[in-house]
């Protein structure tokens, strides 16, 4: 069974849904204990960092999260759910991440850089640079394939070797990463359509399986 975490912020219905349509399990749960006893766990999210990390203190699933990811079940961050993994974020003011993951979650700042000003947040389709070749969410999917993105701020990792893919958008930015038991997206899967649906269908096997 895979449960995603229900904090009050997210698609949560959406995401449940895709991993249905592709015949996976799910159950959306806001208690530690299911999932502490789950095979695997998503974090979905959209919204304020800060927001996040408040709510999951507040239902006491920090600690649940952390130690899923330590006892080394698989883990699906998206956009939010991937952001918090990461030391800290300077959005409305510096936060503390779960630190799982060094790095910093930055904004978007074209300004300075470029005269046509790119929107943000960064909404719509993109394409995905694929870097590592042996991430299997990915297995399926090819180099180039675009995924519906809605986000102001991106990741930057200490370690370039997580990156499992990157995006071009005013700048080339960490769009997934993959270490070990987790794997993380900026995208939305659940808005992405078939190679959405891949994906999502590629973490129920990485969760049957085992890493």
């Amino acid at each position: 069974m895979i449960a995603i975490i229900d904090y009050g912020m997210g698609n949560l219905r959406s995401v449940e849904k895709g991993f249905l349509k592709v015949g996976v399990e799910v159950k959306v749960t806001n208690r530690a204990e299911d999932v502490l006893n789950a095979d695997g766990v998503v974090l979905p999210g959209v919204g304020a960092f800060k927001d996040c990390m408040r709510e999951l203190s507040n239902l006491s699933l920090t600690g649940a999260v952390v130690e899923t990811v330590q006892q080394g079940k698989p883990y699906l961050g998206i956009c939010l759910g991937f952001q918090v993994l990461f030391s800290e974020s300077e959005e409305f003011g510096r936060c503390r991440g779960l630190d799982v993951l060094r790095g910093k979650v930055v904004k978007f700042d074209f300004a300075a850089s470029n005269p046509q000003s790119l929107k943000v947040p960064h909404m719509g389709w993109n394409a995905i640079n694929i870097k590592q070749d042996n991430n299997p969410l990915f297995n399926g999917i090819p180099d180039k394939s675009y995924f519906y993105f809605v986000h102001s701020f991106y990741v930057a990792p200490e370690d370039a070797s997580i990156i499992s893919t990157t995006t071009d958008y005013g700048i080339e930015f960490t769009s997934s990463v993959r270490k070990d038991n987790i794997f993380a997206v900026q995208f939305h899967p659940e808005k992405s359509q078939t190679v959405g649906l891949q994906l999502l269908r590629n973490f129920g096997a990485i969760v049957r399986k085992g890493l």
